[in-house]
C-alpha cells in the first residue's frame, strides 16, 4: 500500500509540473504526457489500493495513506526545488509520530 501511495504522490507531482508549464492552447494543456501518464499512475495507484484494501485491516489504510503527504514535500523538494518551511516539518513529525504510536498500540 505504500507503494502505492508513492505512485500516486509522484502522479500528483507530474501534475504539479504539468500546471506550473505555459501552454499554447487549453487543449494543450490538458492533452500533453505529463497530465496524461499523471492520471495513469493515479488510476494505477487507485487499483493497487483497491486489490490491497481487501487483504489488510482497514484500521491500517488511513496511517499508511498519511505517508503520502510525506512523500508529496520530499518529491517537491527533490523534482520541484521547493523550499520546506516550519509547518511541514512539524507536519511531517507529526505524521511519523502518529505511525509509530500506530505501531507500537497495534
Amino acid at each position: 500500500m505504500v507503494i502505492a501511495v508513492f505512485v500516486s504522490s509522484c502522479s500528483q507531482i507530474l501534475l504539479k509540473r504539468a500546471a506550473d508549464k505555459k501552454y499554447n492552447s487549453k487543449l494543450a494543456e490538458y492533452l500533453n504526457w505529463h497530465v496524461i501518464f499523471a492520471y495513469g499512475l493515479f488510476g494505477l495507484a487507485a487499483l493497487t489500493n483497491m486489490y490491497v484494501l481487501r487483504h489488510i485491516p482497514l484500521s491500517l489504510a488511513p496511517i499508511l495513506e498519511s505517508t503520502g503527504y510525506i512523500f508529496i514535500v520530499i518529491l517537491g523538494l527533490l523534482f520541484l526545488r521547493e523550499k520546506l518551511n516550519k509547518k511541514q516539518i512539524i507536519g511531517m513529525l507529526l505524521i511519523v509520530t502518529g505511525i509509530i504510536i500506530f505501531s507500537i498500540g497495534g
